[in-house]
Formats: structure tokens, C-alpha cells, sequence
């Protein structure tokens, strides 16, 4: 992907550690979005909380050996560093047990992390890290910022309320849903509408948000972007885990869309990155730039 070491982002929200049944490994979906763009050519800075304990040690320098700016990242000596119970079913898709209270929902910006907001060209976040007040206070401060920012909704019960998701679309430049979750929000703002696509001009209208993305699974995505919208119906993979699929596939999409790429283009080598993803282990497997042009050239 050309231009893309001039993309500079911040992603703001939970750090913490996904743990499966025999193993754990880093997570939290701004981390795994700031990682995949990292992995694609872009600078990545991340502003979270963890606890000074040892999950929290390792947590920073595991981030820091895929090349992640970490110096936005604070210690908590109050909270420790997240924890999240993943189960997965007999298709891969996976359920959550988040741990609460964790350092993440204690971030308290710094100027350091407030400077790198400002010189940002994109600023990635989600509405998981706004179920505690300190942390939804912080985010409220860099949404006043001129950057664009890049909302990931992400559902997770009982840590959401209409009305923060509502305020969130309202401040962002460009809204990221999952096919379930679009489809429980648009009700809740009263949308008498049934289809994705109607749902996704009824966001674009209620939010004047007019930059939106559905994920679908293994059936692909939607994506409304200057006033068209694109589609892709997914790739054939073996999923051996969802978990982080969705968040490679919103960095993916991001990188292209910023660096210029055609909005078709951007879509599909989303969801060819997602595929991948959810074909491996973990949220954020190694997977070279190579291999997700091979499964867009094989289509």
C-alpha cells in the first residue's frame, strides 16, 4: 500500500489480556485495530491504562516488540491491568467475560497524549472503554479535537447505553457496526426499517455521519462512503476464531480509505485482511501484506 508512512493515527481504549482456556495473549479492540495498521505501514500511537503489576509489564513490552508508540500508555497504581474471559464456540465465534473495574477504564489523558491526538491524522476508538466515567470523560476531551475519528462500535453487554452510543456517532467521522449490532441500535433511535441498507441511510441521516461500514461475517460487508455504497460478499476461509477479525478488518479498510485507495479496493482487501485473521489464532496473527493480495487476486 503506497503513502501509508504518512498516515499518522492514535487509537484511544482498552488494553488488556484475552484469556482463552490454556493460553492469553494482548487484546482489546483498539489495540488490535492500532496493531494491524501498524502492520500495514502506518505510525501507531496507543493511549490506554494498565495496572503496575506484571500483566501490565508484559503487556507494554509485548506491544512495544511489534512496534507500537507506547509512551501514551500510563500505570495505575489504584487498578489492574485488563482481563478478559474469552469462550469460543464449536464455529469459532467467541463470547466475552470483561473484568471490571480494570486500569483501562481509569485513562487520564496526559499532555504527551493530547499532543499526539493533535498532530494525528485519524483517531481510532470504541464504546467499550466509555462504560466508566473517567475514561468516557477523556475521550469526550479529544473528540473536540479536528481529527478524524473512527468509531468502532462494539456491544458488549452490559456495558453500553443508547443514549453515550448516540453521542459517539454524533462525533465521528466515520461509523464501523457489526450486521447485530446496527440492526439493535437503529430500533432503539426509532428506525421503522428492516434492511441493512436502509439502516445504514438511517444512521447517515440521524448522525450526519455519512462514512458507515457494516460487517457481515463470512458474508462480507457493506460500506457507504460519499454517498455510494460498496459491497463485498466475503471470502471462503476456515474460521478457527473470530476474535480481533472485525478489528483487523476496520484497520485494513482505514489504511486504504486514507491513503486514497477506490472505496471497492478498500472493502475488499478489508475483508480479505478480516478473513485472515479470523482463519488464524488470536487477534493479531502475523499475516504479510503477500498473503492478503493473494486472496484478493484469487477471488
Amino acid at each position: 500500500m503506497s503513502n501509508v508512512k504518512n498516515l499518522k493515527a492514535v487509537a484511544y481504549g482498552e488494553v488488556l489480556w484475552d484469556v482463552f482456556a490454556t493460553e492469553k495473549k494482548i487484546g482489546g479492540a483498539p489495540l488490535n485495530v492500532a496493531l494491524r495498521m501498524q502492520s500495514l505501514g502506518c505510525e501507531v500511537a496507543m493511549i490506554s491504562c494498565v495496572g503496575n503489576d506484571e500483566d501490565g509489564s508484559v503487556l507494554i513490552n509485548q506491544v512495544k516488540k511489534l512496534g507500537l508508540e507506547t509512551e501514551a500508555i500510563s500505570k495505575s497504581e489504584d487498578f489492574p491491568t485488563g482481563l478478559v474471559e474469552v469462550s469460543l464456540n464449536d464455529k469459532g465465534s467467541a463470547s466475552y467475560i470483561i473484568h471490571y473495574p480494570a486500569a483501562w477504564d481509569k485513562i487520564m489523558l496526559t499532555d504527551f497524549a493530547r499532543n499526539r491526538v493533535l498532530n494525528a491524522d485519524v483517531l481510532i476508538f470504541g464504546s467499550l472503554v466509555c462504560r466508566d466515567a473517567v475514561s468516557r470523560k477523556s475521550l469526550g476531551e479529544l473528540l473536540q479535537t479536528n481529527v478524524y475519528k473512527v468509531f468502532d462500535v462494539n456491544l458488549r453487554k452490559p456495558h453500553y447505553s443508547y443514549e453515550i452510543l448516540e453521542r459517539l456517532m454524533h462525533s465521528a467521522s466515520f461509523i464501523k457496526f457489526n450486521d447485530e449490532e446496527l440492526l439493535e441500535i437503529a430500533p432503539a433511535l426509532h428506525s421503522t426499517f428492516t434492511t441493512l441498507e436502509e439502516n445504514i441511510h438511517f444512521i447517515a441521516g440521524k448522525t450526519t455521519t455519512n462514512a458507515i461500514c457494516v460487517t457481515r461475517g463470512q458474508h462480507g460487508a457493506l460500506l457507504l462512503w460519499e454517498n455510494q455504497l460498496y459491497e463485498n460478499n466475503g471470502y471462503a476461509v476456515k474460521v478457527v476464531d473470530t476474535v480481533g477479525a472485525g478489528d483487523s478488518f476496520l484497520a485494513a479498510l482505514i489504511m486504504a480509505l486514507l491513503t486514497g485507495k477506490a472505496p471497492q479496493y478498500a472493502i475488499d482487501f478489508a475483508c480479505a485482511t478480516g478473513a485472515l485473521v479470523a482463519a488464524s489464532p488470536g487477534a493479531n496473527p502475523e499475516i504479510p501484506l503477500s498473503k492478503i493480495e493473494s486472496l484478493l487476486i484469487g477471488r
